[in-house]
């Protein structure tokens, strides 16, 4: 990844904190956008540039894809990453909570991708697009359902997208199943949760960022030039849903 421009959307903390610093470590110049600025690491060495910027909002979506090819002349990389929900129940749900999580999830996405796009399609080596998907978007996912349809949506995107940006463009999905991250961790009750998930799943243990990062890596270089349109599911074999206790 020498020499090339990567953006991490929600790339500050978490998984995609593993992203940006997977693509770092490759070599590449990397982008990080959030609402609010990560702190700084407690210890030196190379580190993302950040950006705070709203992805739900077109125009600073926007201004940030402008912002990066006026600083770094170029974009070669986007993974769209942003995105989640905490756990709520369809039947009780607000209409606003739905549209914000399909705002984050779907929209901030394909308008980002869009914007991204028109910069690639104009490099002599184009561009690579990777979207962050969820198991969520390929089964049923109580509790999550505007999160699931969300994610159902993004990987029907990606098919589409890679049919219409090519060929210059690449537009592939990753499918992570459960990460091990800090916020999942708080969001689920801790340390129980991860045993129960981990139980299901056929390799005997959840995902950690990096087993993401390296399929996102994979898909984002040279060595994937004749993928597009493709979800790689890295989950460790799937788990099983329904065994997972809520909360």
């Amino acid at each position: 990844m020498n020499g090339r421009v990567v953006l991490v959307t929600g790339g500050t903390r978490g998984l995609g904190q593993g992203i940006a610093q997977a693509f770092l470590e490759a070599g590449a110049e990397v982008v990080t956008c959030g609402r609010t600025e990560p702190p700084a690491p407690a210890t030196g060495g190379r580190r993302p540039s950040f950006m705070a910027v709203d992805v739900r909002d077109p125009e600073q979506a926007a201004a940030m894809v402008d912002a990066i090819v006026e600083r770094h002349g170029r974009l070669d990389v986007l993974v769209n990453n942003a995105g989640g929900s905490p756990p709520a129940d369809s039947a009780t749900a607000s209409p606003r909570f739905v549209e914000a999580i399909v705002r984050l999830n779907l929209l901030a996405p394909l308008v980002l991708s869009a914007l991204v796009n028109a910069v690639m399609q104009g490099q002599d080596q184009g561009g690579s697009i990777v979207n962050i998907g969820s198991l969520n978007g390929m089964r049923p996912s109580p509790g999550t359902s505007a999160y699931g349809a969300a994610k159902a949506g993004l990987l029907n995107a990606t098919e589409t997208l890679a049919v219409e940006f090519a060929p210059r463009v690449r537009v592939n999905a990753v499918t992570p199943g459960a990460v091990e991250t800090p916020e999942l961790h708080r969001l689920y009750g801790g340390d129980g949760y991860f045993e129960a998930v981990a139980a299901t799943v056929p390799l005997g243990r959840m995902g950690r960022p990096d087993d993401v990062a390296r399929a996102c890596l994979f898909l984002a270089s040279d060595e994937a030039s004749f993928i597009t349109g493709a979800n790689l599911l890295v989950h460790g074999g799937g788990d099983r849903a329904q065994d997972i206790p809520a909360g």
